[in-house]
């Protein structure tokens, strides 16, 4: 993202900002419902600052989000590679994949509560399920449709499979894998977050929304809420700066 950019995006929250200010100062809508943003930041400044107790609950749903992903960055990878590149894994799992990815993650929670119970292994098993799905149709896609001249050319000098799946497929399809990577984040840290607001939890930033949606306590559900907003664009920035540098070759 370059600094145009950047100004464009920090105007446009400005923008909102406003709006979101005027339409409380002229009660366009019930406080009830919106706190002005004077008492959410003043609520993000006390939980953050004062009291500090918004950081147990900002780590535990960091710590499932990470763990998810990265499971789910292995397994989909792994898949993703075998079913685009074999023809007979594709043509007999194409459809149980296609059939899998059409479920909500969200329909699955009984299930997995059942296998796991209510604790982390549930939340991040269905982190797993959701992302690891995401990353291995956009990895088996990449390898599918790599460029046919370079692999033409692979074919014409004679290379092994091994050195033409390491040197041309591979470099080919990961720009495909780092699309689905930042998909997949973003999907876990959603994940994530809903299962912490509906199965049994202590800690975590779905289950302070949840709670401060329950009695009441608007600017803090508000401002739990931009706290996970704010903790998916610094995970996505992060993994864009990495795909930035892996995958200098990407569009040459």
């Amino acid at each position: 993202m370059n600094y145009k950019d950047t100004i464009l995006g920090l105007i446009f929250l400005a923008l909102l900002v406003a709006i979101w200010h005027i339409a409380t100062s002229l009660q366009l809508v019930n406080a009830l419902f919106l706190p002005t943003p004077l008492e959410t930041i003043q609520t993000l400044y006390i939980q953050l600052i004062q009291t500090q107790e918004l950081w147990s609950d900002i780590f535990a749903t960091l710590y499932r989000t990470i763990i998810a992903f990265i499971l789910a960055a292995i397994a989909g990878i792994t898949i993703g590679l075998v079913l685009g590149y074999s023809k007979l894994v594709h043509s007999s799992m194409g459809t149980a994949v296609d059939f899998a990815r059409s479920i909500p993650a969200t329909a699955l929670f009984p299930l997995f509560l059942l296998f796991f119970g209510i604790g982390d292994e549930a939340k991040i098993a269905v982190g797993v399920w959701a992302a690891s799905l995401i990353i291995m149709i956009n990895t088996a896609y990449g390898v599918r449709y790599a460029n046919k001249i370079r692999l033409m050319v692979a074919k014409a000098y004679k290379l092994p499979q091994l050195e033409t799946f390491t040197k041309v497929i591979l470099p080919e399809a990961a720009p495909h894998i780092a699309a689905g990577l930042r998909i997949a984040l973003s999907l876990t840290l959603i994940v994530v977050i809903v299962t912490e607001m509906f199965i049994g939890t202590s800690m975590g930033l779905g289950h302070r929304i949840i709670d401060a949606q329950l009695v009441y306590r608007v600017p803090e559900m508000y401002a739990a809420i931009i706290i996970a907003g704010i903790l998916g664009y610094l995970l996505n920035h992060l993994l864009q700066l990495a795909e930035k540098k892996v995958i200098h070759w990407s569009g040459r």
